[in-house]
């Protein structure tokens, strides 16, 4: 009896592992295919366990035992009719991902299986890639099949029948293609530590899995690594570019799943979560080094844990996550907060105003050489790259106008749509903002109301569930404190630096610890990442009667200073769901699968201050939501209708005139009211707007 060869025995060994595990699997594809399906997926953990030997000579060497598998699929007993000439057989669920940052030559990854995660930075088009060239000859007809490798385009020699050199033509008809596509994939933002510039690797994928991913998709890939010589002009380089041949892509849904939580790590969570002071150790967990501020700090702790997201019958959804963002004068530690921030959060992404375009920010069709030649890919900014995380956008006033407006779909719709060059895409950036700028006047002024020194677009600042200002007052008590603060914040820092730099220290370990215990975080960060990541992954709280009846009566009580005629409308029904989400989170900082009464009250305490800041009247001390949602309070809006009256009143009766003159405007102004003061400034507004204007020196004409 004849000996079966090892590749033989290989294909076997294939054959019976498909028929141990994959005998439905196989079935339905013999049904699919080639329409519908048109690969076999196995997961390696099954490999694994069928036969641990082939499954690591499958990640050592997956082009030859890749052969083989398929070949034991094309041999594998079906109905006479069925044939799975083309079929592929997919690897995926690999035990351990490579980090894009740690692949190594040295570390013999060249040539192997290996699965890396990471958000997709750019997608080409999917095109046709010829596999199996036909070449006719010109003079006599006779066809050459040239199959086609990675590198180049290879022509025949000379033709098989006449035997002269062509010419040659392809003939498309007779030549085999497949679907390609390229991918760029990028580090994930919540793999990286302080600020590291994140690493990329393009990766080739064909046939039935090109197609299915978008820029902005966090996918872990599966493929070879292999390594393609760098050519300048034509000139080949000492250098080497890596890429993958991607065997599988699946895109992940799940948040945070690089984050490791070990059993250890749960206990003490779930146990943290019972101190009755959670709230307070979370907020001295937020940048300990800035004085005071718990209020905020206590926003964006809830910032951090989010609403719950929720999706209808309908089809619609109702965003979870928070924003939220702080006005404030120079030096109040706004950027140091949002740092700390983005440094805790399991998933984040850091911009500042003036280096961000619009595209920078939301998404960008982009026209180079990736892929082969010129073409469009798109490509993800920063709010699609922090998908499911939190963006920090610092000095939001030093944004172009036009680069702000781009982020009002994603902040409500948490999507970004986008339609250049053919392209119609619609991405998701289901992030919360946090965002900092400065006062119009690079710092407020106490004699104007604050709403008025808010430079940003009120579309935009209505969309913010809370708005805090920050704002810097001399008071002796309060100065004495937070220069204490800053000196032994210093004081400490100076202490660790000697006692880690120098040889033999002043001090000993123990006078350090007692210095530096006052700016050291409450909770270690790294466990508040995965707390933060653990409650948003099995936490969703539903709100009790108790909670909703109080959260229904802080808004109808607000509404309803606003029931008069002549009363400005207090607060939008978009505060409701702002404290709807605070609610939520406060809930989810506890681990809490119920919306407590507390926790409503929490919610309201904060968003009554945040109006207190900002969206009062400051003529009549009421609530106005249109300080905030329009720019112009009610009375603002009054003092105008006023104004512009008064001028057309005093125009009819100066027929003879130019137009109304000032001091009869004045006059007439002064019986309802308005001082002269209020008066030059808010015709000097519409001047500017363009509603009144000066036919002659100091009279004036509506438009």
């Amino acid at each position: 009896m004849a000996q079966s060869s090892p590749n033989q025995e290989l294909v076997d060994r294939f054959a019976r592992f498909y028929r141990n595990y994959y005998r439905d699997a196989i079935s339905q594809l013999a049904q699919q295919y080639p329409n519908e399906q048109r690969s076999l997926h196995i997961d390696y953990n099954d490999l694994y366990q069928f036969d641990p030997d082939l499954a690591e000579d499958y990640l050592s060497q997956p082009d030859q035992l890749g052969d083989f598998a398929e070949e034991a699929l094309r041999m594998y007993d079906l109905p006479a009719d069925v044939s799975l000439g083309q079929a592929h057989v997919r690897l995926r669920n690999l035990p351990d991902t490579v980090d894009i940052r740690a692949i190594r030559v040295h570390d013999n990854h060249v040539g192997r299986m290996i699965a890396v995660s990471g958000i997709i930075r750019k997608a080409t088009d999917v095109r046709p890639k010829i596999t199996e060239a036909a070449f006719e000859c010109q003079r006599c007809g006779t066809m050459t099949y040239i199959p086609q490798s990675d590198g180049g385009f290879q022509e025949p020699h000379e033709c098989q029948g006449c035997e002269r050199q062509g010419p040659f033509r392809v003939n498309y008809d007779q030549s085999e293609f497949v679907d390609s596509q390229k991918l760029r994939v990028q580090e994930s933002p919540e793999g990286l530590r302080g600020g590291e510039t994140p690493q990329s690797i393009d990766i080739d994928i064909e046939d039935d899995i090109t197609g299915k991913v978008t820029a902005g998709d966090h996918v872990t890939v599966t493929g070879v690594l292999h390594i393609d010589q760098v050519t300048e002009g034509n000139e080949k380089s000492q250098l080497f570019d890596l890429y993958m041949d991607g065997v599988s892509v699946e895109i992940e849904d799940e948040q945070f799943e690089d984050m490791e939580i070990t059993e250890a790590d749960k206990r003490e969570i779930i146990e943290l979560s019972n101190h009755p002071s959670i709230y307070e150790e979370m907020v001295a967990s937020v940048a300990p080094s800035i004085y005071g501020y718990d209020e905020e700090k206590l926003a964006m702790i809830l910032q951090l844990f989010s609403g719950v997201t929720k999706t209808l019958p309908d089809g619609s959804r109702i965003r979870g996550d928070l924003h939220m963002l702080l006005i404030g004068d120079p030096g109040t530690g706004k950027s140091q907060m949002l740092s700390y921030i983005r440094n805790i959060a399991p998933r984040s992404v850091y911009t500042s105003g003036k280096g961000s375009s619009s595209a920078g920010l939301t998404a960008a069709a982009v026209r180079d050489d990736f892929g082969e030649g010129q073409q469009w890919s798109l490509e993800a900014g920063a709010l699609v790259l922090a998908d499911q995380g939190i963006a920090a956008v610092d000095e939001l006033d030093k944004m172009r106008p036009e680069d702000r407006s781009a982020m009002h779909q994603a902040l409500e719709q948490q999507e970004i749509s986008i339609s250049k060059a053919g392209i119609n895409a619609t991405l998701k950036s289901r992030c919360s903002l946090l965002g900092a700028a400065n006062p119009k006047y690079g710092r407020f002024d106490q004699y104007e109301p604050i709403g008025e020194q808010i430079d940003l677009e009120p579309a935009l600042i209505s969309r913010f569930d809370l708005i805090f200002t920050v704002t810097d007052q001399p008071d002796p008590d309060e100065d004495a404190a937070l220069a204490e603060h800053i000196l032994r914040t210093n004081y400490a820092g100076e202490l660790e630096t000697q006692r880690t730099n120098v040889s033999n220290p002043e001090f000993t370990e123990a006078e350090v610890a007692s210095v530096t215990d006052t700016v050291e975080p409450a909770i270690d960060p790294d466990l508040l990442r995965k707390y933060i990541a653990y409650a948003k992954r099995n936490c969703y709280p539903t709100m009790t009667d108790e909670a909703q009846a109080a959260i229904r009566d802080f808004y109808v009580d607000l509404r309803s200073k606003g029931a008069d005629e002549d009363a400005p409308v207090p607060v939008t029904a978009r505060k409701l769901e702002a404290l709807v989400r605070l609610a939520e989170a406060s809930a989810r900082v506890r681990l809490s699968d119920t919306v407590e009464q507390e926790d409503a009250k929490r919610s309201t305490d904060i968003v009554r201050s945040c109006l207190q800041d900002i969206g009062v009247d400051p003529e009549t001390g009421e609530f106005d939501a249109d300080v905030i949602e329009t720019g112009t309070s009610k009375s603002q809006r009054d003092r105008i209708k006023s104004i512009k009256d008064v001028i057309e009143t005093v125009d009819a009766e100066y027929e003879g005139e130019a137009g109304a003159p000032i001091d009869a405007i004045v006059e007439r102004a002064g019986v309802e009211d308005i001082s002269e003061e209020k008066v030059m400034d808010q015709i000097e507004q519409l001047k500017r707007k363009g509603d009144v204007y000066t036919p002659a020196t100091d009279q004036y004409k509506v438009v």
